[in-house]
């Protein structure tokens, strides 16, 4: 079996994804082809979870793109929605106790659905994306993404905090 670039699209009853070695996502299509160390990117992660995905080699190539999740086979679904989990993991804040702002670096102390976390900010300008009027994306210094799915949705003290510092 060998790795090359496709330059038609695939049937996607064909495409088998998998964990091999565990924790590495490896493609192979028909039998034919494989290629292991693929990448799963979504266009829209937030906007449209699940749609307009690419499959993508260790070398960074795209290899094809699936309109959904759908579409794939059901074993080969849930290594995509594993996948897409752990690339795409985002916290729900659903609470601020206490945000502080010194010298363009912002120190949060959030409660959210996966419990309490406290995360620094550099930058709110680059860090901040308003993905809506009331829907807020914020990413950390280390990468990590916490979301704010509506402003209004948090307690009158939150949004005051939040108010504060952006």
């Amino acid at each position: 079996m060998t790795e090359e670039i496709l330059d038609v699209p695939l049937d996607p009853a064909a495409i088998r994804l998998f964990y091999d070695p565990p924790g590495t996502l490896r493609m192979t299509i028909q039998g034919e082809r494989s290629y292991p160390g693929v990448q799963l990117y979504q266009a829209w992660p937030l906007s449209e979870p699940g749609r307009h995905l690419s499959l993508v080699n260790g070398k960074g190539e795209e290899i094809t793109m699936l309109d959904s999740l759908a579409v794939l086979e059901p074993e080969a679904r849930a290594a995509a929605e594993e996948e897409l989990r752990r690339r795409y993991l985002t916290a729900r804040i659903l609470a601020i106790p206490h945000i502080k702002s010194e010298f363009g670096v912002t120190y949060w102390d959030v409660l959210t659905d996966k419990g309490p976390r406290e995360f620094v900010v550099q930058s709110l300008s680059e860090s901040c994306v308003w993905l809506s009027d009331t829907h807020l994306l914020i990413t950390d210094v280390d990468g990590t993404r916490f979301e704010i799915a509506d402003r209004a949705g948090l307690d009158p003290a939150s949004q005051m905090r939040l108010d504060a510092v952006l």
